[in-house]
């Protein structure tokens, strides 16, 4: 039994060694696999400007020139036609606020 015990004890201190060295390279692959999708998750439904690939702001103006394109406002004179549209950007919670309504009238 004494021999089997300090075959157990080389064998954790070889993982204990291999654990010390290959973590944090293991580890960091993996958190940055993480986070890469995380962004890619968070970036699929966001808009960016066509030309200079940058997300606009919360309350800039973004200009439509249609079929998904789109320019911030930066990059506007650089579109040389007329935009179809343009609209403000909004925050993520637009649309969810509470509505007060003063029915004391009604």
């Amino acid at each position: 039994m004494h021999g089997q015990g300090t075959e157990f004890a080389a064998d954790m201190g070889t993982i204990e060694q291999d654990a010390l060295q290959d973590p944090s390279r293991d580890m960091g692959q993996l958190e940055l696999a993480i986070l890469r999708r995380g962004v890619d998750q968070r970036s699929a439904g966001r808009e960016r400007c066509s030309h200079c690939h940058r997300d606009p702001l919360i309350g800039e103006r973004v200009y439509d020139y249609g079929q998904g394109s789109i320019l911030c406002e930066l990059c506007r004179p650089r579109g040389g036609e007329s935009p179809a549209g343009s609209r403000l950007v909004h925050g993520p919670a637009f649309g969810h606020g509470v509505r007060v309504v003063d029915q004391r009238a009604a």
